[in-house]
């Protein structure tokens, strides 16, 4: 929700603050009197300055099918959300409780080809990962932008279409996590979520706008988000009329816009970001629950809800909408800077 401009008013003393000293830790890593260590594997970090949701789990997500063919590869993350600590490698006992939502998602999804691990240092999990994964060369960072204290060979920035960085300001006036001057760490720049009818003019636009804060040599794509077939909890296609809708992520305008377009949503039930659910939940979004109503739910919320269902019984009348990432005409250009990235890796 935008501030109203006399919040903003008040508070933007704070952000030039906040600024100003993640400016000022960005600047020690960068004259190494702050230590950047490096990781055994060569390292791809997705992340971005805006606060919230800009499209990092698709887009690490694609990066995983790009690459998996021609690399030995784990996904890295902090396990945002989580309740333990430390270094944890995924397996089939463990929750979003033990690892985070993101996490499990990646599991489920690619845990027979690839490995998943969490670490809130990225260098221990890293170090861990060289020991217990001796075959694995390659690291996605899932947001790790502003984690410096790891070297990251590739730097992928995520600028949500929506939510620009360039128009913004650091917390707590704005939704920055550090100064817009952060994004000349970038090795590239994807502009998440685009209107699918998005027209050249205001790519150029954008593009001037990203100009000024990237490096000249840093090439600029645009990708879109694509809604596959709904799914029934058990992985099968479904086909969905009468739902509940019932999202936890950071931004669901987008997914409330399509399901409404797709199907009869009776209700719409709106969690935080990164919600984790309880019986107490469940018994909700079931209470009235008609035989030809199904409670939709994005792929997210479906990791973590999918257990209780499960155990509930309860699970044919759950589906979710998983979604991907498409570059539209910046596929093969974005496909062969990325291949190119990584072609030596050994």
């Amino acid at each position: 929700m935008e501030q109203p401009n006399w919040i903003k008013t008040i508070l933007t003393p704070f952000s030039w603050l906040y600024g100003f000293i993640t400016s000022l830790r960005n600047l020690l890593y960068d004259f190494q009197i702050l230590h950047a260590e490096k990781s055994p594997q060569y390292t791809i970090s997705i992340g971005n300055i805006t606060v919230g949701g800009t499209g990092k789990t698709p887009m690490t997500e694609y990066l995983v099918r790009l690459l998996r063919p021609t690399q030995q590869m784990a996904i890295l993350s902090r396990g945002y959300g989580r309740k333990t600590k430390g270094f944890i490698l995924a397996n089939r006992q463990c929750s979003a409780i033990d690892i985070g939502d993101e996490p499990l998602q990646y599991f489920e999804k690619f845990g027979e080809n690839i490995t998943v691990a969490v670490c809130e240092k990225r260098v221990v999990g890293g170090q861990q990962l060289a020991t217990l994964r001796p075959n694995v060369k390659l690291i996605l960072l899932d947001d790790a932008f502003q984690h410096r204290a790891i070297v990251q060979d590739t730097v992928l920035l995520l600028n949500d279409y929506h939510r620009p960085f360039y128009n913004d300001m650091p917390f707590p006036a704005g939704r920055l996590r550090e100064t817009r001057s952060g994004a000349t760490r970038a090795d590239a720049i994807v502009v998440t979520k685009c209107p699918a009818d998005l027209p050249d003019s205001e790519k150029e636009q954008i593009n001037s706008q990203i100009r000024k804060y990237a490096r000249p040599e840093a090439p600029i794509f645009f990708s879109y988000i694509r809604y596959a077939e709904p799914l029934s909890y058990s992985g099968h296609p479904i086909q969905l009329n009468n739902v509940k809708l019932v999202a936890g992520i950071a931004h669901p305008k987008t997914f409330i816009e399509h399901t409404r377009s797709q199907m009869n949503v009776l209700e719409e039930i709106i969690f935080p970001d990164h919600h984790n659910y309880t019986s107490n939940d469940l018994e909700g979004l079931i209470k009235y629950l008609k035989n030809d109503t199904f409670v939709v739910t994005t792929e997210k919320d479906m990791v973590k809800l999918k257990p209780l269902v499960e155990k509930a019984g309860i699970a044919a009348q759950f589906a979710y909408i998983p979604i991907v990432v498409d570059f539209k005409n910046d596929t093969s250009r974005f496909n062969e800077w990325i291949l190119q990235k990584t072609r030596n890796i050994r």
